[in-house]
C-alpha cells in the first residue's frame, strides 16, 4: 500500500512539474490523469463543446470492499470568473459498475470543481458523486476524490 501511495505521488509531481505550454486545458480536447480518494485510479476527460464533456475512469476502492470501479459521466460546466486560469463548477449524470464478489450497477450524479491553469494544459479537480446502485439491490453511496489531468 505504501509503495502504491509513493507511486501515485510521483505521478502527481510529474504532472504538476510539466512546463508551461501555449494552450489552456479546455483548448485541448483529451485529458488523462489520476484520481485519489474513494476510489483511486486513472481518469480520462474528453471535451465535446465549450461547456460539455465526457469522463471515464477505472479505479480501485480500498474502503473495505476491495472492488474495481468503472464509471462514465456526461458533464455540464458553469464557469466562474477568476483572475487567471479557468474555474468551473460541473455536474452531470453517469453510470458506475462496481466489480466485486457481487457486481453492482448504478447511476452516478457527479458534482465538482475544476481549475484549469493558464498557459499550461493541466487541470486539478475535486468531485463528489452520489451513486444509486440499482443492481442487484438499491443502495445509496457517496464517492469522492480529487485529481489532476494533463490535456493533449
Amino acid at each position: 500500500m505504501r509503495r502504491k501511495a509513493i507511486g501515485v505521488m510521483l505521478l502527481l509531481v510529474i504532472f504538476l512539474s510539466a512546463g508551461p505550454l501555449q494552450a489552456q486545458a479546455q483548448d485541448k480536447k483529451l485529458g488523462l490523469g489520476i484520481i485519489l480518494g474513494e476510489p483511486t485510479g486513472v481518469i480520462a476527460k474528453y471535451w465535446t463543446g465549450n461547456r460539455t464533456a465526457f469522463d471515464i475512469a477505472g479505479s480501485w476502492s480500498f474502503s473495505g470492499e476491495n472492488a474495481f470501479h468503472l464509471h462514465a459521466d456526461y458533464l455540464l460546466h458553469s464557469f466562474i470568473k477568476v483572475d487567471t486560469g479557468k474555474l468551473a463548477f460541473y455536474y452531470g449524470i453517469g453510470a458506475r459498475l462496481n466489480l466485486q464478489d457481487d457486481a453492482r450497477f448504478g447511476i452516478k450524479f457527479p458534482l465538482g470543481l475544476s481549475y484549469m491553469f493558464e498557459n499550461t494544459p493541466i487541470d486539478i479537480f475535486f468531485e463528489i458523486g452520489p451513486v444509486m446502485d440499482l443492481i442487484p439491490d438499491t443502495e445509496l453511496k457517496l464517492l469522492g476524490f480529487f485529481g489532476v489531468r494533463y490535456f493533449f
